[in-house]
């Protein structure tokens, strides 16, 4: 089953900047559509962005759009979430995987680490 390696969390302030990166062994990410999803404690999994297999498309949930931006490069078999403008209710563990949703995702795949982002003065 594919694996996914997040990277690039960390702790910003207000306001700040971070690039998350998504690595992947033993699958082709060109292949699939891809997703950067979030979680905090006690809440449910958020679907943040998704990008076509192409990158030619993408889409963003309302509460990061106009501040994140979902990008890959199949070449490197890499997905990349740019976030600026971070607020704290931005703060969570973000995970990348197939764009099918939660549900699918943990139905039918396999979650990596995530990455903690922090966001807080």
């Amino acid at each position: 089953q594919a694996r996914m390696e997040e990277s690039g969390g960390g702790l910003v302030q207000p306001g700040g900047s971070l690039r998350l990166s998504c690595a992947a062994s033993d699958v082709t990410l060109g292949s699939y559509a891809m997703a950067w999803y979030r979680r905090t404690p006690g809440s449910q999994c958020e679907l943040v962005a998704s990008i076509t297999n192409d990158g030619k498309d993408a889409s963003y949930a309302d509460s990061v759009k106009g501040r994140f931006s979902i990008s890959r490069d199949n070449a490197k078999n890499m997905v990349y979430l740019q976030m600026n403008d971070l607020k704290p209710e931005d703060t969570a563990v973000y995970y990348c995987n197939a764009d099918g949703g939660c549900t699918y995702v943990d139905t039918y795949g396999s979650w990596g680490p995530g990455t903690q982002v922090t966001v807080s003065s």
